[in-house]
């Protein structure tokens, strides 16, 4: 079963990080750049992807931080 991947979402009162799928965020931040911290630490922790989005709800970008299962085109591993 793959790993839920960490979002990074925003809410009326500032950023939450969120488990794919769940309602309940893991913790609550008044700025973006404090809860991508936070998310980062989790992913890596778990060895999942963090999903940033922007404050239209769109994502802005991604990182791996386990087995990438897109890994980028122009890395040469």
């Amino acid at each position: 079963m793959p790993k839920k991947r960490i979002h990074v979402v925003p809410t009326e009162n500032g950023w939450a990080v969120k488990r794919e799928g769940q309602k309940t965020p893991l913790s609550s931040h008044r700025k973006k750049d404090t809860a991508e911290g936070a998310g980062r630490a989790v992913a890596k922790r778990e060895e999942t992807e963090l999903v940033i989005h922007k404050k239209d709800g769109t994502i802005g970008d991604t990182d791996s931080f386990g087995n990438d299962p897109n890994p980028p085109k122009d890395k040469k591993h």
